[in-house]
């Protein structure tokens, strides 16, 4: 079974540590069994990469690395400031996740 989280794939998180402290991306990816995420366009690390068919010059490429769960936290829908995840149970007795900062609901 793999462990829940409180940041999933699409979500805008804002960065709390590290060398993109303050920024602020979308989520494109979590690994839930690092706590680790992708964020689009932060954290770029340089790879490079040989010549093939698809990209026949090769060469380096800038390319998103993971960041762990820890030092992002979820912006807010309602406010846009960066607040807490609860889980509560809908009026379906369906767990959803809300903003602890303003209580709204994230989809």
């Amino acid at each position: 079974m793999s462990k829940k989280t409180h940041i999933k794939k699409g979500d805008l998180v804002k960065v709390l540590a590290g060398t993109e402290r303050g920024k602020q991306g979308r989520v494109l990816d979590v690994v839930r069994a690092d706590n680790k995420a992708f964020v689009e366009g932060l954290n770029l690390a340089t790879k490079h990469s040989k010549p093939t068919t698809a990209t026949p010059q090769g060469g380096i490429v800038k390319k998103e690395a993971a960041i762990h769960l820890s030092n992002l936290m979820l912006i807010d829908p309602k406010s846009g400031e960066p607040t807490r995840v609860g889980r509560k149970a809908d009026k379906d007795g369906k767990l959803v996740r809300y903003a602890k900062r303003s209580g709204a609901i994230i989809q």
